[in-house]
């Protein structure tokens, strides 16, 4: 019987994997490292050779953690980057070009729609956005140059659940690379693999990493596409199942600077050591907090797939075995109620942030969907009537006070 989620996220692949016996994988804080020989240089330049050279492309600490992404997920291979958007952008420009395009969730995080609009668009690379549950609308947006479909496990923050099933049915049949951003749900609330996923990306910074203590992202290949249906891999099909990591590590990633500290891989494979205990307590406070909210007059509307009332419970229930995250949105009457209850708060901490130990409220539309027009936000499933809550391990007590004291005041 293979080893618990929990066992796997302390003990990795198995003990005895650090040269000295450390029972926790050390900090290597150096940048280079030496050779034994000039032949031996080449060969690991040249990659005949596996070896540690230049932190920039390997790290000692950096690859304990990468190992650990990759087993949690059952993936292929993983690679860890500086942040969470590190971890889109560098895997879609290990498999796009210029005249590519892909299909998008419109139920975005606003940094990723950013980056499609902004970033990727002036390159050559379109990004077509649909209600990840339309399947009509997935099916019309692909073209012959449409590569992949992108999706947000459960979006934020309005808390949209695709049905993987069925998105995952419908980029087997046009030959698309699958990509899940599976930050809000991490490997404990949700298998990638198993839902027909082809990569799985995480923000490591938030449910992760758990206590706010560091930056990172993690991109995990789960083993199930055939990479020689990409154009942008061609040079690299020699690497058959290892092509899109190839690539990925051995130019994009590499060129591009995007690597991950070896201070905050530190800090990330502790966190992994109380994922799963971490995930129960949030799960259960949000589900506990969304009943809670559900019943104030003040509150016209929670958006929570932990909720029966929710359009996606089942879905959510089937594919998160009965847990749900620990993302919600409410709807108050108006921007300024939603001010007013902000600026309430005692307990809980007004903040950007998510998957923090920490409870925490913000205004979408005003902080991190500023830069869209009222139209753009609309079509991101937000609007200034929107609180997002990510709920943290206090005491579900505690957090209800608050929140109960706060809506007083509005």
């Amino acid at each position: 019987m293979s080893p618990g989620f929990s066992t796997r996220a302390i003990h990795g692949a198995g003990p005895g994997t650090e040269p000295r016996r450390a029972l926790q994988f050390p900090i290597y804080a150096g940048v280079a490292h030496d050779f034994e020989s000039a032949e031996a240089m080449g060969a690991t330049f040249s990659g005949r050779k596996a070896a540690f050279a230049y932190s920039r492309i390997a790290n000692p600490t950096v690859d304990a953690f990468e190992k650990k992404m990759a087993l949690l997920e059952d993936g292929l291979g993983s690679v860890a980057v500086s942040s969470g958007m590190a971890a889109i952008s560098t895997t879609l420009l290990t498999l796009l070009a210029a005249g590519d395009n892909i299909v998008s969730s419109s139920s975005l995080f606003g940094g990723t729609f950013s980056l499609f609009r902004n970033v990727l668009s002036p390159l050559g690379i379109e990004t077509r956005f649909v209600p990840i549950d339309d399947p009509d609308a997935i099916e019309a947006a692909i073209d012959g140059q449409t590569r992949a479909i992108f999706l947000e496990t459960i979006s934020n923050p309005r808390t949209v659940v695709p049905d993987f099933a069925e998105v995952s049915r419908i980029a087997r049949a046009h030959r698309l690379v699958l990509i899940a951003d599976s930050t809000a749900t991490t490997p404990y609330l949700f298998s990638a693999k198993r839902h027909g996923a082809d990569i799985a990306l995480h923000s490591t910074t938030k449910y992760i990493s758990g206590g706010a203590t560091s930056m990172g992202g993690a991109i995990v290949d789960l083993g199930t596409f055939d990479w020689s249906a990409v154009p942008a891999l061609e040079g690299y099909h020699r690497f058959r199942e290892m092509a899109f990591i190839a690539r990925l590590r051995k130019e994009v990633y590499r060129d591009t600077g995007s690597c991950m500290s070896p201070y905050d891989a530190y800090l990330q494979s502790l966190g992994l050591e109380t994922l799963a205990l971490r995930m129960e307590r949030v799960c259960e406070n949000a589900r506990a907090i969304a009943e809670f909210l559900a019943g104030e007059d003040a509150v016209r509307s929670v958006d929570y797939p932990g909720l029966p009332s929710s359009p996606y419970h089942d879905l959510a229930n089937r594919q998160f075995d009965g847990r749900y995250g620990g993302v919600l949105a409410f709807s108050l009457p108006d921007k300024a109620s939603c001010f007013r209850f902000l600026n309430r708060l005692r307990l809980m901490r007004r903040s950007s942030n998510l998957g923090d130990n920490k409870s925490l409220a913000l205004h979408s539309s005003t902080t991190i969907y500023v830069e869209f027009t009222a139209e753009e936000q609309k079509a991101m499933g937000v609007d200034d009537t929107i609180i997002r809550l990510s709920v943290g391990i206090e005491d579900p007590d505690d957090i209800i006070a608050d929140l109960r004291q706060a809506l007083a005041g509005i």
